[in-house]
């Protein structure tokens, strides 16, 4: 794994010559060695009509391209970051949440009711998190930020998680997800305001989870 956790809030990155990785701009603190910082037109691997399908969608957070020798140290807005290590599968995460990730990762834009129907484009809409979302995919790790730190909860065949939709930070393997409606759900239970939504994940992956219901 490249990342390192200093602490909850700082991370430090292992530069390694000939191999890149990408970053959100203005999320580097300190670095070490020779170590170059381009800004990435191109959005990430994945080629042009993958930044193009991100620009559309909205999803185009300004990326940078870190190379060279050395370590970089990360963080950002003193949000909570967490380390997610893939191994071949997909992540699914807003893109104003990455922090950095391996540039070995293919990085693209899934449409959100192409997983969920219906009732994944009104989850866009409740969210505030728009009806698509970044995904990487491969083999790599994706440090991701959140509000007052991220807990990992497993999905398994038979065994949904239900999560308040502003809770969600991302979710990684075959998992689908359905937003359903609850009377007095969030009332009673959840913290948010408004009509009662929750976030219903089957399937076979993990899900994390912040400990708040505010957006970055």
């Amino acid at each position: 794994m490249p990342f390192r956790e200093i602490n909850s809030k700082m991370i430090e990155a292992q530069v390694i010559p000939g191999q890149r990785m990408f970053s959100q701009r203005g999320a580097m603190l300190a670095y070490r060695g020779d170590v170059t910082f381009t800004p990435n037109i191109a959005g990430g691997q994945g080629g042009l009509m993958s930044m193009i399908g991100r620009r559309v969608a909205g999803e185009a957070t300004p990326l940078m391209t870190v190379e060279g020798s050395g370590t970089v140290m990360f963080g950002h807005g003193g949000h909570h970051i967490q380390v997610i290590e893939l191994t071949g599968d997909t992540l699914y995460v807003e893109a104003d949440r990455l922090l950095a990730f391996d540039g070995t990762l293919e990085q693209g834009t899934m449409f959100m009711g192409a997983q969920g129907g219906v009732m994944g484009m009104v989850r866009g809409q409740v969210t505030g998190q728009g009806l698509f979302t970044t995904t990487l995919r491969g083999r790599g790790a994706v440090a991701v930020m959140a509000h007052g730190g991220v807990i990992e909860l497993p999905i398994t065949p038979g065994r949904p998680v239900h999560v308040d939709p502003q809770a969600y930070v991302a979710h990684h393997g075959d998992v689908r997800n359905k937003l359903s409606t609850a009377l007095g759900w969030r009332d009673m239970v959840g913290r948010g305001s408004g009509e009662a939504f929750q976030l219903e994940l089957s399937g076979s992956g993990a899900v994390y989870v912040q400990a708040s219901e505010e957006k970055l």
